[in-house]
């Protein structure tokens, strides 16, 4: 089964976008993109796009499906049983990829409970992301994830902890090097993991295949982190020129998460808990600062939302881009560190960029959003989103929305 896309520009991986050219999908992947002009006589299934650009779909490389962006996430966790929460991340991954993310990256949840929704995704039994899964995330004793975190403590304690997570069959090793905003009685600022610990923990992942990210918000944590040899940073709130110039001499990248701080902001006043504003509060012009310089060195950005914290609902993704752009991040660099950079780091060699034989996820946006980030940070303006060449929303047509009510399970 093939469909044309035709009318549209199409956005390239160097973050430009060109124009007059069609793409033909079949059978979920690209088959041609070319010059219009190459497919005068085609008359099957066909999308006229006047006026739009064609993205890859988006990623998200850092949320959390199991939290439903409560004002209290993890408290509204422990009031579900199993069956529930693996409900409610299935709906919230769902909620995703109709926002036009067709991939993302799950940063840590509760007993595995979302790698049921992780294989039911990517085995096409339901039509959602691509989704890569940390597991459990790997914290010391009392360190910041530990309610539902592996603790582990200890170089050869920290190693079995990663073996646990591979052998549960995780995507991903995520391991925090320091404090966080979200747990209680613990300072973002304060590295939690020695160097020796995550070196460890890190080496063992790569040794079976899994990339790392390291919760890193504090500076000597971030440098731990970044000396151990982790694959991506996430947050990195202060940073420092020092930790800047590890990374980039590492090629570490960094995942922002800008949209986590803001919507903690602009919900103060809502019931999130007093420590998570305070602690917001506290970090929030540092954490601007130091995405921004480290995107001024040329340093490597990928978009992660952290998705399911207070007030960042998973389906509202995309403002990530906006909060980028916010801060003074191009509208096309922004574009490329939500498509090409993540698929880089979560191994997605098929997907991230438009091309021939490249698997057809795709984002169908009103005009030009190398231009105008609200183009695709704002869904008002989405047309189209497209997973595996299967149209999983269309602008007009009835939405495919799921209510369900978990009390009933």
């Amino acid at each position: 089964m093939s469909t044309l896309y035709r009318g549209a520009a199409i956005f390239r991986p160097d973050g430009s976008t060109v124009a007059d050219h069609a793409l033909l999908v079949t059978d979920g992947r690209i088959e041609r993109m070319a010059p219009e002009a190459e497919f005068v006589g085609y008359d099957g299934p066909l999308e006229e796009l006047p006026g739009a650009t064609i993205l890859p779909g988006l990623m998200d490389a850092h949320v959390h499906l199991v939290y439903g962006a409560e004002a209290n996430p993890s408290a509204a966790l422990d009031a579900l049983r199993p069956a529930q929460a693996a409900i409610k991340a299935l709906l919230n991954a769902r909620a995703t990829l109709a926002a036009g993310i067709t991939a993302i990256r799950d940063c840590g949840g509760k007993e595995y409970i979302e790698f049921a929704v992780r294989d039911a995704c990517n085995q096409g039994q339901v039509l959602g992301p691509t989704i890569r899964a940390a597991g459990r995330m790997i914290c010391m004793t009392g360190g910041h994830g530990n309610k539902n975190g592996r603790v582990a403590d200890g170089p050869d304690e920290v190693v079995k902890a990663v073996r646990e997570q591979i052998h549960a069959g995780c995507d991903l090793i995520k391991i925090m090097a320091t404090g966080g905003v979200m747990t209680p009685g613990v300072n973002p600022e304060d590295a939690h993991y020695s160097e020796a610990e995550l070196r460890a923990g890190i080496a063992e992942g790569h040794r079976f295949h899994r990339h790392s990210a390291s919760h890193a918000q504090g500076a000597d944590g971030i440098l731990n982190a970044t000396r151990a040899g982790v694959d991506s940073i996430e947050h990195g709130i202060f940073m420092t020129d020092e930790c800047i110039e590890e990374m980039l001499a590492r090629g570490t990248v960094l995942v922002p998460t800008l949209a986590a701080i803001n919507n903690i902001l602009r919900n103060a006043n809502a019931g999130i808990p007093a420590y998570i504003v305070e602690k917001s509060e506290r970090v929030a012009v540092h954490h601007r600062r130091s995405i921004k310089g480290f995107y001024d060195a040329g340093g490597t950005l990928v978009m992660g939302t952290d998705a399911g914290t207070p007030f960042n609902r998973h389906g509202e993704n995309t403002l990530e881009l906006a909060y980028m752009v916010d801060i003074g991040i191009k509208p096309a660099d922004a574009l490329i560190a939500a498509t090409v950079n993540p698929a880089k780091l979560m191994g997605l060699s098929d997907r991230g960029h438009i091309g021939e034989g490249m698997a057809a996820d795709l984002l169908i946006v009103d005009g030009d959003p190398t231009e105008d980030i609200d183009r695709a940070a704002d869904t008002a303006n989405h047309i189209m989103v497209v997973k595996n060449g299967t149209v999983a929303l269309r602008r007009g047509a009835p939405a495919d929305t799921d209510t369900i009510d978990l009390a009933a399970f």
